[in-house]
């Protein structure tokens, strides 16, 4: 054993010897810990108190807009340091330095999309006040770095705002499965495509809901708004809460990612916005015909151009502290970047590319003050997707399916591999912002959005007409069930009261024309074997409500039936939405007998209730929790090894908003976990979960003498450790 042990080293050692001596690999060690102090400094510029309610959630009161976003990076680094790095990280292309070979697609994605070169061209022209607040926050973040250094990732410091810009600009375009197109295209043969191929993926967002209601509706004047996001509980886009206010007029609460310098949606004391993912085509794949006799050209309208070639330089972790850096082809055409495989050479184009102002249009909606500012803040166009809701203090309501959608000629499958050697397929405009699908202010008194089509965003007339509207597109016609339920029950009743208008943000039900709903029908239908359990599940089926309540043993045959299915084709079936395809009796009926064998396995019966099963768990919390896939309190959950399932995505920050028939503003909230991300000894780490998982909420303090009310600590940023006496390493 020894003298294999010795032998793997000297192995090893030669190994390393003849890659350094041949110049294949540039080997670097990662430098020892940085002596973070020095950025520190930062705190002298900026005026910032952060309260923190009995809830954790962060207020932060800056003299100016750069003070609160300095104060609110410092805030949320506090209980999420760790993911806030990785999403810096990953936008610089340095993942596969920290975490090895793994994450070295993402850093190829870096160079293949240049999104630093888009950066650095285009810093300078956003708003002053935009660079004032990013680079604020950068500097938030480095006083954090600067306290806390054994928790700094090595390398990453110090961030400016660049890196803040470049977060947003990695980040937009996984939203509509950007990584997913390109992965396709290494695979080993050339992937078939179709018309959902460039759709979000399901693990960033399975789906989420905005409703608004105005006074047309509601019971006694009031307008009511639900941000309603479905996000990963965990991860770079799963949500924190928190409160900026400034002297200069920002005061907004909501929701934002790690590394977000600004509120992404909630409501200031004025007005309000929730987005939903939506699916407008916004990715076309190329094929290019190379020059036989120059592999570096491509033909283009009759003549043979040049690939702009380049080197991307991948720096890859091997053990402990040693790493490699890597060399990889990066090509890029006047479609975009370019991807050359044994099966073909691809050029890929999206939507969004070179645009770096998603913070400032964001940053925009938090200041708005009434109706005309914040869609003057939408038509800056750089959001390249996401439906919209909107409710104000005047009763104004909104909906507003948002995208930069190229206008393409109908003459061509752009669900397809479209030809790469003409400008007939090279597009350069988007539908303007006028002619996208919007309803204003509509008779029948409320929107809703639940990533369905936007021509059913209400009842009446007021619809947007899809008459208008181009297949070239790609815009979705299909609805969720989230969306026929909303519809639903917000069109049963013309006199919504804020407890309605919560109860139908919570509802646990399928729609009787679901897909859901329909595979029950078919399993009753079904001529299955005169099994005694199999016999007993079709009665309780057929007792079922369609609800998923605690108590309901249909939910748990049901849902598990459909998980078995969808784990055996995901093409037949898809929880997030309506599938849209026409389900197998037979898949079905082999599914539904794998379901009732795994209870019988891991439960000893068949009746089994859905609260048994579904879980919130978090540390040592571990609560049934209702809801389920596609129901308007969503929860998506994954099985695990002892026949239950464990919550991972869904419902997680809520904000229900009220303005009164006075225009006066109070909203209630609420988190799956709570406010401490990452840290299992904070007493915030799971305090929201049992209120979670009752569907109750919790208010929202905005003003400071109502905070101080229910204050739990002030301070300033780094004040907190010479109180508490911690030293930084």
């Amino acid at each position: 054993m020894l003298k294999s042990k010795r032998w793997q080293r000297v192995a090893l050692l030669t190994m390393l010897l003849l890659l350094l001596l041949s110049g294949a690999f540039a080997f670097i060690f990662w430098p020892q810990a940085q002596d973070l102090k020095a950025l520190a400094v930062s705190a002298t510029r900026y005026d910032v108190r952060i309260l923190r309610d009995t809830w954790g959630v962060p207020h932060i009161f800056g003299v100016t807009d750069a003070d609160a976003a300095y104060g609110l990076a410092y805030a949320h680094a506090e209980d999420d340091f760790l993911t806030i790095q990785q999403v810096l990280a990953a936008a610089r292309g340095q993942l596969a330095s920290l975490y090895g070979a793994k994450a070295a697609p993402n850093d190829y994605m870096v160079h293949l999309l240049r999104i630093w070169e888009v950066v650095n061209a285009n810093y300078e022209k956003l708003h002053s006040d935009t660079r004032a607040i990013v680079e604020a926050y950068a500097d938030g973040l480095n006083h954090y770095a600067a306290l806390h250094s054994q928790d700094a990732l090595p390398g990453l410091f110090p961030v400016i705002g660049k890196d803040v810009i470049a977060g947003s600009v990695h980040k937009s375009p996984l939203f509509f499965g950007l990584e997913k197109t390109l992965a396709k295209l290494f695979e080993k043969k050339r992937p078939s495509l179709h018309a959902e191929a460039e759709g979000p993926r399901e693990e960033i967002s399975p789906g989420s809901n905005t409703f608004a209601v105005s006074p047309k509706r509601s019971a006694h004047g009031e307008t009511f708004l639900a941000v309603n996001s479905h996000q990963p509980w965990t991860g770079p886009v799963a949500w924190y809460e928190a409160h900026v206010h400034s002297e200069q007029g920002w005061d907004a609460v909501g929701a934002i990612f790690p590394g977000a310098p600004c509120i992404i949606h909630g409501h200031n004391r004025r007005l309000g916005w929730a987005f939903t993912v939506n699916k407008p085509d916004l990715i076309d794949i190329y094929l290019l015909q190379i020059n036989p006799n120059n592999p570096t050209q491509y033909r283009f309208d009759g003549k043979w151009m040049d690939l702009e070639v380049r080197e991307a330089p991948i720096k890859v972790k091997l053990l402990g502290r040693l790493s490699w850096t890597v060399k990889r082809e990066v090509l890029w055409s006047v479609y975009g970047p370019v991807i050359r495989q044994d099966h073909g050479v691809y050029a890929v184009r999206y939507a969004g590319f070179g645009e770096v102002g998603i913070f400032e249009q964001l940053f925009r909606l938090n200041k708005a003050r009434d109706f005309t500012e914040w869609k003057a803040a939408m038509q800056l166009g750089q959001l390249p997707m996401f439906n919209a809701g909107y409710a104000d203090n005047k009763g104004n309501i909104y909906y507003l399916y948002n995208g930069l959608i190229p206008e393409r000629n109908e003459n061509h499958d752009w669900s397809q591999y479209l030809r790469g050697d003409t400008s007939a397929t090279l597009w350069t405009k988007f539908l303007p912002f006028d002619q996208l699908p919007q309803v204003l202010n509509p008779a029948s008194g409320f929107v809703q959005n639940s990533n369905s089509a936007p021509f059913h965003t209400t009842i009446g007339s007021e619809n947007p007409n899809p008459v208008f509207y181009s297949s070239a597109l790609g815009i979705e016609t299909r609805m969720s069930n989230r969306a026929l339920r909303a519809l639903e029950l917000f069109g049963a009743d013309s006199s919504i009261t804020e407890n309605e208008f919560c109860a139908y943000k919570y509802d646990v039900a399928y729609s009787k024309d679901s897909d859901v709903a329909k595979s029950r029908d078919m399993l009753l239908r079904a001529e299955l074997p005169n099994d005694p359990d199999l016999q007993a599940a079709l009665k309780i089926l057929r007792d079922w409500d369609l609800q998923t309540n605690l108590e309901s043993a249909g939910a748990t045959l049901m849902l598990l039936t459909l998980q078995k299915l969808k784990a055996t084709d995901p093409e037949k079936f898809n929880f997030s939405l309506l599938s849209g395809h026409a389900l197998e009796t037979s898949a079905l009926m082999e599914s539904f007998v794998k379901a009732v064998s795994e209870l019988k396995e891991t439960h000893g019966r068949v009746e089994v209730t859905w609260g048994d099963i579904h879980r919130l768990q978090r540390g040592k919390v571990d609560l049934p929790v209702g809801g389920g896939p596609d129901v308007l309190h969503a929860i998506y959950a994954e099985p695990a090894k002892d026949g239950r399932w464990r919550g991972i995505a869904g419902d997680s920050y809520i904000l229900l908003v009220t303005w009164d028939s006075t225009g006066t503003v109070r909203s209630r909230s609420i988190h799956q976990f709570g406010s401490a991300t990452l840290d299992e000894k904070s007493p915030h780490y799971a305090d929201q979960a049992s209120m979670f998982v009752n569907r109750q909420l919790k208010p929202v303090w905005l003003d400071e003498a109502e905070i101080r009310m229910h204050l739990e600590r002030e301070y300033r940023p780094g004040e907190e450790l010479k109180n508490s006496g911690t030293a930084s390493r």
